[in-house]
């Protein structure tokens, strides 16, 4: 499989990128292409023994900037989002992978990828972290301002890739809100709310956000907007309690002690902690966003993951794991049936 991958994307590329690409094609039996600008990215690859290695390089004048207006999209035609796009579109990849411009990917999508038929707009669609069980939420910040039959696609294209990729049968789908009613929410959710009731799918009616994390349902869908603070605020909280762990767990006798002293009946001896290291791994690693990677754009005519700006070598492994992953399972053709068999 050939994985067409952005050099140029992400706020620490081309460094990063080329560490994970290198990573992922010794791990994950896939070919890359990396697209960017040749000289940079050829002389990030000398940092690395790639003989043997399915690594190639295409050059691409441009690059649009973490910071830049999605117009760019349309000005810089040689932008590297735009040439890996174009090849996913002529078939000299079976997908493509970007850390850069979140937007600018998204439009690129759309205009040389182009949309599924019978599809508004395309949604991303993420495994939300805080949960006990698996949950999808969507859309994670492709549409901050989606209408309400915008929202009910979102919902269908989200329960046929829980179906297909999750395995699980009539998946439950539910519409974040402020209140568990049918009357709450703002505009947008009391519009939406009528329109899942008829839709087909398993609605299970409103999510607030303590729901979310309890696993109600297998399908969350909201705006971009606030999909994307619910999943930047549950990393962040990931991070600090991470970082908290470290610092009363692993500072010393005397934070031993205390944290003992603060929890009624907790006795943490050195071999009790010893043996709670691999869940706290566990715990860890679940709540990493690294270990996901990206989150596929379903609704474009090609499979396109798109990781955090922020990603390391080890996100943008996982990003390309996932779009290998996606093109194996056939994503584009379960999304086509999802929204052709509910509508």
């Amino acid at each position: 499989m050939r994985i067409v991958l952005d050099a140029m994307g992400g706020d620490h590329a081309p460094g990063v990128v080329i560490d994970g690409a290198a990573q992922a094609v010794r791990e994950l039996e896939v070919e890359i292409v990396l697209v960017g600008r040749e000289a940079e990215v050829r002389r990030e690859l000398a940092h690395h023994d790639t003989t043997g290695l399915g690594l190639s390089v295409v050059h691409a004048d441009e690059v649009i900037e973490m910071d830049e207006h999605v117009d760019a999209v349309k000005r810089k035609k040689d932008a590297s989002i735009r040439v890996g796009m174009r090849m996913l579109r002529e078939g000299q990849g079976d997908a493509f992978v970007s850390a850069g411009n979140s937007g600018a990917v998204m439009a690129s999508a759309i205009f040389d990828v182009r949309r599924i038929r019978g599809i508004k707009r395309p949604a991303l669609a993420v495994l939300y972290p805080a949960a006990l069980t698996p949950v999808l939420l969507i859309d994670n910040g492709a549409n901050t301002d989606p209408t309400p039959e915008n929202l009910v696609q979102f919902a269908q294209m989200g329960a046929g890739y829980v179906e297909r990729l999750w395995g699980i049968d009539n998946p439950r789908v539910a519409i974040v809100s402020n209140g568990e009613e049918p009357d709450k929410g703002n505009r947008l959710v009391r519009e939406t709310f009528p329109l899942l009731q008829d839709s087909g799918l398993n609605f299970v009616g409103n999510a607030e956000g303590k729901d979310v994390t309890k696993g109600i349902a297998d399908v969350v869908v909201t705006d971009g907007f606030t999909g994307n603070v619910m999943i930047k605020l549950s990393e962040g909280l990931a991070s600090f309690f991470a970082r908290l762990l470290k610092r009363e767990l692993l500072g010393g006798t005397l934070n031993k002690v205390a944290l003992a002293l603060m929890v009624p009946g907790l006795i943490l001896t050195l071999p009790g902690f010893v043996l709670m290291i691999p869940a706290l791994r566990r715990i860890a690693k679940r709540m990493d966003y690294a270990e996901y990677g990206g989150a596929p754009l379903l609704g474009v005519d090609g499979v396109v993951v798109i990781a955090h700006g922020r990603s390391n070598a080890k996100a943008i492994k996982n990003a390309v794991r996932m779009a290998r992953d996606s093109v194996n399972l056939g994503l584009v053709d379960v999304i086509k049936q999802s929204v052709r068999g509910r509508t």
